[in-house]
Order: C-alpha cells, then structure tokens, then sequence
C-alpha cells in the first residue's frame, strides 16, 4: 500500500516536471521568434553608418545686416554656404519670412561643392530695427535646419510736413492747404504718384521735375471726406533710398455720441433700465433734432434735453423676452435735422443664475463726459 502511494508520487512528480520544461521550451521558442519592436526598429534605422557618406553643409555666416535703409526700398546680398561632407547635400526648403526673397540655382551639391542663396530685403514702410528669421532644411542629418538672420535699420530719408493732416468740415478746403516734402539725405528725386483714399485729396506735380524738396498745393474733395474721415495719402519717388512716403490723414467729425457705445450688465427681461446719452456738436454750432427712434424698440426717450452744443437724451432701456439667449442688442438712432444720422449701438447681458438675488441696478461701464450729472440707474 506504501509502495503504491510512493509510486503514484514520482508518476505526479515526473509529469509536472516535464510540463515544466516543456512551458520552459516553448517560452523560449516564442521569445524567438517574436518579432522586433518598431521601437527597437526606427532605432536602428537612425543609427549612423560610419561607413556611409554624409552630407554636412557649412555657411560662411548665418547673418545679414543691411544697416541703415529708406522705407520701401530693395536691398540684395546672399549667404554663401559649402557641402563639406562627403555626401550629395540635398536642400529640401528654404523658409519663408515677410519683405525677403529667396533664390537659388539648384538643390544638390555635390562634396565640396559651394552654393549661394540670393537674399532680396524688401524695407517696409515704417521706422525702427527690423529682423526676420528663415530655416534653411537639408539632408543634413547633424544640422537638418539652419537658421538665417537678417537685419536692418529703417531709417526715413524724406520727411513730411506736416506729419499729419487734421481736417475741418467747418474751413475751405478742409483747412489743408501745403504739403512739403524734403530730402533728409540732400539727394534729388522726381514724384511720380500721389494717391489717397477715395481720392479725397488730389495735388498737380511734374514727374520729371527733380529737387530736394516740393511743396504741394493739397485740393480737398469736401463731399468725399465727409465719408471717408480717415485714411491716408502714398506719396511714390524716385529718391535712391525711399521710394514712397505716407501721410496720414483725419477729420474733426460734426457730431459726437457720448457714451460711444451703450452697455448693459445684469439685465433682465422686461425690467427698464435708464441711461442718459448725449450728442455734441465739434463746431460749436447749433442744431436741431429730427427723431430719436432705436431700431429693435427696445429704447425709449424719457426726456430731452438742451445743453450747451447739443443735447441730452434719458432713455429708457427695456431688455427684451430673454428666450435662453444670453444677450440682447439694438441701435439707437438720432436723426440729426438737415444732417446726418449717428447710430449708438446698445449691448445687453442677461443675468446668468436665475438662483442669484435679483439686482436693482445695472452696471453702466460707459464713458460719460467731464462734469456731466451721474447717470441714473
């Protein structure tokens, strides 16, 4: 019976032992033949074969500096560069930067070979250094993108004056009467452009009359610059290093609407809120009101009101059915008789949490002008 209990165990204990050396086996042959991870893959593929050629390219300098240049004008140079490795140097991109163009002749050289890129710097209109940036990608493997520098100081060498044009709807020819134009540099040139916007100021020049300075006998279009009260005059020349020179150009506007824009905060719907708006005349002159109406009749005029160069209207604001939008919006329109109409835009802004307490008063966050009584709630 001993003999039988002793023979069944090493029958288990053989049984289990080979199972295990045959899990053993079989872990060993799947861990060969398991296929190598990408990982393990892309780091083989980059590691470098010192015995295959390699491209390295090397530029004499990595910066331009065209020093002191007019506004508007072309400056040329390049960047010279060498394939000092000894494989083909493959230029893939050369980057782009704003007022720089590039060129080239070709994209591969061979070892030793020296290659140029043009470089074309365009000076924008303003004053002050400049600096732009661009990347220069290859097959270099050790400096895939080089980065290019090029600087510049703009420097004016015209001066306008005056520098810049305030215009009165209330004077001839808008009080604009000269404008004068100077070489800083004492180098000679010739106008050959004057544009402005909408053409709401023209002046007679001669393109083939050259001088250091010109004064021009500036016409204003009255009518036009009514609707266009901003804008600018481009003045082109033939200066070697300014081509083109800009004067800006502003009108006094007859009437004004304080506060510019009306904001409601907090609103809720069918709760009137007033406020007060005025409107002024720049001039000093009198006027008369036609209407005063908004667009969406969401404002009402309490109240009218004379005050020195215009008037004072208490309005009214009554936010509309809230409808889960947020936010509300109308035009309030004053009629101006005989004249123009200004348009005051009115924003409202729901009260988000029906939760919170209600509030009785808005936040007015509009300009009101110097020494006007405060604005009712």
């Amino acid at each position: 019976m001993k003999r039988n209990g002793f023979t069944i165990y090493l029958l288990t204990f053989g049984l289990v032992l080979s199972l295990n050396i045959s899990c053993q086996k079989q872990s060993k042959t799947e861990q060969d033949l398991q296929p190598v991870s990408t990982e393990a893959k892309e780091q083989t593929i980059v590691m470098p074969d010192s015995n295959q050629p390699a491209p390295k390219i090397k530029f004499e300098k990595v910066a331009l500096d065209f020093g002191e240049v007019g506004p508007g004008t072309k400056s040329n140079d390049e960047f010279k560069f060498t394939n000092v490795g000894n494989g083909v140097l493959k230029i893939t991109k050369v980057g782009q930067c704003c007022g720089v163009v590039t060129t080239m002749e070709k994209n591969e050289y061979a070892p030793g070979e020296s290659g140029i890129i043009k470089v074309t710097y365009n000076a924008p209109a303003g004053t002050g250094p400049q600096m732009r940036q661009l990347v220069v990608s290859s097959n270099d493997t050790t400096n895939p993108g080089v980065r290019l520098t090029i600087k510049a100081e703009i420097v004016p060498k015209i001066a306008c004056k005056p520098e810049r044009l305030k215009l009165l709807l209330d004077e001839e020819n808008a009080g604009c009467d000269t404008l004068t134009i100077t070489s800083l540099d004492n180098q000679p040139f010739a106008i050959t452009g004057f544009k402005s916007t909408a053409d709401c100021i023209t002046a007679a020049f001669d393109p083939a009359i050259k001088a250091t300075e010109f004064v021009l006998e500036l016409k204003v279009d009255m009518e036009k610059i009514q609707k266009n009260p901003k804008g600018s005059i481009d003045i082109e020349m033939t200066h070697p290093e300014s081509n083109i020179a800009f004067v800006q150009f502003d009108v006094l506007p007859q009437f004004t609407v304080n506060p510019p824009l009306l904001i409601v905060f907090n609103a809720e719907p069918q709760k009137p809120i007033t406020r007060k708006v005025w409107i002024f005349n720049n001039y000093k002159k009198d006027f008369e009101i036609a209407s005063a109406t908004s667009k969406n009749n969401t404002i009402k005029v309490l109240n009218q009101s004379k005050v020195n160069n215009g008037y004072q209207f208490e309005v009214e604001i009554t936010p509309p059915d809230q409808q889960a939008q947020l936010r509300f919006t109308d035009t309030f329109n004053i009629e101006i008789k005989g004249g123009e109409t200004k348009a005051l835009v009115c924003n409202g802004y729901y009260v988000r949490s029906k939760t919170s307490p209600p509030k009785d008063k808005a936040v007015d966050v509009s300009n009101k002008p110097a020494g006007s009584p405060e604005t009712e709630k």
